[in-house]
């Protein structure tokens, strides 16, 4: 060929390659343009991936049909061999596909495409500034012996175009990955501030004082945090305040509920998945660890964990990595974990159901967070808080009072339900009385049902001692539904210890949990 029909070739098809961003649409107008001047079928772009052992195939074209990968094909030992041994040629020419067991494999993965008995190939490695290729350019033309070393030769003169528009493109697909990356972040972190309720501490000067001085001494740390405490007393709150005072702050914040994760998702969701690592798994997900990179993790009710998320909780507070479910190589991350739980893990350690190792490496910085039985001189300052934060979600303007002896009232309860209890309480007033003063008689549950329980024993009848006592743990257990030991249980309204009233529900033989018939 004249050395100007090869600058007009060299010209029209570096247009073409370079007319476009995406790989495989810059590959489809390539080819549409070579099958002018010499056979051409389909174009490809791949590279060698040595750690894994396989080639990575990303874009795949014909002169009608644009196909955008990202599939790794295993390569056996001895087909990597042949690869390795034909590295150091620029340009290759196979006239079948029986000279390259590398292609054999490329065409078998594609049959939807490749679909001819044979095929000729043209294989040439890309090269920028004299270095080692960082891809293979491959055309095919169906049938056998379709190439001569002319046609290679005029290949070969687009190996800088198809080098600068590959890198290029690559670095394209990167930025557009993290484009994406990014957004989804923020889609996720703008669902976590709108569930977020707030992250003012009451209490932080009185009853809970000597908490927000462990938060104030172990928030600049790195330490994990264990916060222990009954259910509603405000422990995703004190994380909230550990993260906001921690060097972390403008990093994530990413919080996790494990007991309402199911066992078969759980893995999936806190260490993310590759494509096709199981059914359903049609794109990669990043999971909550990897979200949580150069931030903070919340981890609530980690005492719900199941035992195989617990050894891969383990390794990431042991050795700062994780692995995706389907995933080859572990994935660094920088992370700080805070974790919660209403239940004694000590005990679950005991009883087996919580792994000891993971225990002791949880158990750096325990906080214990009083039960609001226990800062009682707290609850006027948090039902100010909640009557104003209810009356802004309510849309009331007009500012409400309290009942004459209401906050006394308030002050006498138990509050088995702590906070959250009454912080319901305050909103169930506000329902109804949206015009005020708000009061809170007939409200209290569990006190109107020990107040019946009281009532019920009004009498002036005389009975044996064992049988009195006998029906009042009986009416006790009633009233809490049959439970002995915990919020609204028989033990608590009562006022006794569990252990103590079990003795003396076997002495007055009184059947209590499993031991009681069904359907009693």
């Amino acid at each position: 060929m004249a050395v100007l029909n090869e600058l007009d070739f060299f010209q029209k098809a570096t247009l073409r390659i370079c007319g476009s961003l995406y790989i495989e649409k810059a590959l489809m107008n390539c080819i549409q343009y070579l099958k002018k001047v010499m056979p051409a079928d389909w174009l490809d772009f791949c590279f060698y991936e040595r750690d894994l052992v396989g080639l990575r195939m990303l874009a795949l074209s014909s002169t009608f049909k644009a196909i955008k990968l990202d599939q790794l094909i295993h390569l056996p030992l001895e087909v990597r061999r042949h690869l390795e041994w034909q590295e150091n040629e620029n340009i290759r020419v196979y006239n079948s596909l029986e000279e390259s067991p590398v292609f054999q494999r490329v065409v078998a993965k594609y049959p939807q495409c490749f679909k001819a008995e044979d095929y000729s190939m043209i294989v040439m490695s890309m090269q920028i500034e004299g270095q080692r290729a960082f891809g293979d350019i491959s055309l095919y033309a169906e049938g056998r012996n379709r190439y001569t070393e002319e046609d290679a030769q005029l290949f070969s003169l687009l190996n800088k175009p198809f080098a600068i528009a590959m890198s290029n493109a690559l670095r394209h697909r990167e930025l557009v990955k993290l484009r994406d990356r990014l957004l989804d972040d923020n889609r996720y972190l703008q669902n976590e501030l709108i569930q977020l309720s707030g992250d003012e501490i009451i209490g932080s000067q009185s009853g809970l004082s000597d908490v927000m001085e462990m938060v104030y001494r172990v928030a600049p740390t790195d330490a994990p945090v264990l916060l222990l405490g009954e259910t509603g007393v405000g422990k995703e709150l004190i994380a909230n305040s550990i993260q906001r005072l921690s060097h972390r702050r403008d990093g994530p914040f990413i919080k996790v509920n494990c007991g309402a994760i199911p066992d078969t998702l759980i893995d999936s969701e806190l260490f993310g998945h590759e494509k096709g690592a199981f059914t359903g798994a049609t794109s990669q997900k990043r999971g909550r660890f990897e979200r949580a990179h150069n931030g903070t993790i919340f981890l609530d009710e980690i005492g719900e964990l199941p035992p195989q998320v617990q050894v891969r909780l383990l390794r990431v507070l042991q050795n700062k990595e994780i692995e995706r479910v389907g995933g080859t190589k572990p994935k660094l991350t920088d992370i700080r974990v805070i974790c919660a739980t209403n239940r004694n893990l000590k005990n679950m350690v005991k009883l087996g159901e919580f792994r000891e190792d993971l225990f002791f490496r949880l158990y750096v910085f325990p906080i214990e967070i009083p039960p609001l039985k226990k800062r009682i001189e707290d609850v006027p300052a948090l039902v100010s808080y909640f009557i104003e934060k209810k009356a802004k979600e309510m849309k009331i303007k007009a500012p409400l009072k309290l009942d004459q002896g209401a906050i006394e009232q308030l002050m006498t309860y138990n509050w088995p339900g702590n906070v959250r209890e009454l912080e319901n309480l305050v909103e169930r007033a506000l329902i109804n009385n949206r015009n005020g003063p708000l009061t809170f008689k007939n409200m209290f549950l569990i006190k109107d049902k020990v107040d019946s329980l009281k009532a019920s024993f009004k009498t002036d009848e005389v009975i044996p001692l064992e049988e009195a006592m006998s029906k009042h743990i009986r009416k006790a257990l009633k009233v809490g539904n049959g439970k002995v030991q915990g919020p609204g249980g028989a033990a608590e309204i009562l006022k006794i210890h569990p252990n103590t009233l079990r003795k003396r529900m076997k002495k007055l033989g009184i059947l209590y949990g499993r031991q009681r018939p069904k359907g009693e």
